[in-house]
């Protein structure tokens, strides 16, 4: 788990790859951390994007795939950095996507040809907020972002070659929280938030075309959701309920939604991020608000 240290400023990293909890401060140059997005490459090394929000406003990197934690700054034209996402390919290449708070802009980043080269995806209006970031079995990057001008779901692909775009969701404001998954065919799936209505919604386009759903709108929903797809391609999804401040769950896995709540101990849920592993058990991280843990 990456997260960000609210009292030291700091970029922390936690794991229990001993058998036992142990937490390393990764960076702790100026108020860096924020947007934290993290990945593990084949050989099980740890890759980390986040921003500087305070020092230098820059995109940054860390990794320990030399044995020590090694930072970077990958983008620093600028105020950049924010709602960063990572993936890692199959030839361990580091993917991210990001939001470039002067221009308003959705940037993409990678090291793919040796070095760090960044570019401007979407450039159409406020776009590029709460982006989720993944790389397909060719190698191929998909990212769901927030266009905060028209209050859309969009989607960005590099698959034919080219950036395409494209308005995913566009009925009310709609789009922000994403979490983007691919399934063993490529397809996408999308978890998100409905502003408007206070809803958690879904989107994928495994049937050819978007189809997009309402999971739940049981109060105010939706927002900080995270997005995992099983061994058999079942949607899981964890998100804040923010009526009754408690982490809830969602999947499809018996063939039609269904919802839990996993947390209801105060005021938690927020941040969450959920990953399933090879026996489909899920995980997921969160942040208690009143207790600060």
């Amino acid at each position: 788990i990456s997260w960000y240290d609210l009292s030291n400023a700091d970029l922390k990293y936690t794991t229990n790859a001993t058998g036992s909890w142990a937490t390393t401060t990764v960076d702790s140059d100026g108020y860096v951390g924020w947007f934290t997005s993290l990945a593990l490459d084949a050989a099980g090394h740890v890759h980390i994007s986040y921003y500087d929000y305070f020092d230098i406003w820059d995109l940054k990197y860390a990794t320990n795939a030399s044995g020590e934690w090694v930072t970077t700054s990958v983008d620093s034209g600028g105020n950049v950095g924010g709602f960063t996402s990572l993936a890692v390919d199959a030839a361990n290449h580091v993917h991210i996507s990001y939001y470039d708070y002067d221009d308003d802009d959705l940037k993409y980043a990678t090291n793919a040809s040796g070095v760090w080269v960044t570019t401007t995806v979407d450039s159409s209006g406020d776009v590029g907020s709460f982006t989720s970031l993944a790389v397909d079995a060719s190698g191929y990057v998909h990212i769901s972002y927030y266009d905060y001008e028209n209050g859309n779901l969009k989607y960005a692909t590099n698959a034919s070659g080219v950036w395409v775009t494209t308005a995913v969701d566009s009925g009310g404001d709609v789009g922000s929280f994403t979490s983007l998954a691919l399934d063993a065919s490529g397809h996408v799936h999308i978890s998100y938030s409905n502003w408007t209505n206070g809803d958690l919604k879904y989107a994928t386009n495994a049937s050819g075309s978007w189809v997009t759903t309402t999971v739940d709108s049981v109060g105010d929903v939706g927002e900080y959701s995270s997005l995992a797809l099983d061994a058999l391609g079942y949607v899981h999804i964890s998100y804040l309920d923010g009526t009754s401040y408690n982490l809830k769950y969602a999947t499809n896995a018996t063939g039609s939604w269904v919802i839990e709540t996993v947390d209801s101990g105060g005021d938690v849920g927020y941040y969450s991020s959920l990953a399933v592993d090879a026996s489909d058990r899920v995980h997921v991280s969160y942040y208690d608000l009143i207790n600060g843990g």
